[in-house]
């Protein structure tokens, strides 16, 4: 006997319209928490050696305020052509912001020795901030160029 041609009866399945995102979820945690893992783990400070330059120094008509930390993070006051003299964190502030109300346009510098912890120097930028300068300049040695240095190597 022959085989039946006929399709069969009863229900058809139908093609499933919809997509399971269930496993897309499941990858989506799973990136979320190594994300939220490894974020504070990109903060950290990277030791750097800062380029050095050949900067110009700047040009200005007038003595500009000069505050500058030494080795030993004390604190010293050069005000135009003034004598240095040292001072603490409260006279500091005080008389910069005396200078700076009666000399708006004076520039301010401070000058740090490379032996100081950075954030010593930091601190006093704020409180030549809190003084009320506006803009606060760092100040720099200029390169010291050796005799052998910016040439190009001799051939032989």
């Amino acid at each position: 006997m022959g085989a039946s041609t006929r399709p069969r009866q009863g229900r058809r399945r139908r093609a499933m319209a919809d997509i399971n995102v269930v496993p897309y979820i499941d990858v989506m945690l799973v990136l979320l928490i190594i994300f939220m893992v490894t974020a504070p783990l990109l903060n950290l400070g990277v030791d750097i050696e800062l380029p050095k330059s050949n900067a110009r120094s700047l040009e200005d008509k007038t003595d500009p305020v000069v505050v500058t930390v030494d080795q030993d993070g004390a604190l010293f006051l050069t005000l135009g052509k003034g004598e240095r003299e040292a001072l603490d964190e409260a006279t500091l502030v005080d008389k910069v912001s005396a200078f700076v109300r009666a000399n708006p346009q004076v520039p301010v510098l401070i000058g740090g020795d490379e032996r100081v912890p950075y954030g010593r120097v930091y601190q006093a930028m704020v409180l030549l901030q809190q003084a009320g300068a506006p803009r606060v300049g760092l100040m720099s040695a200029p390169i010291q160029n050796t005799p052998s240095e910016g040439r190009a190597p001799a051939r032989r």
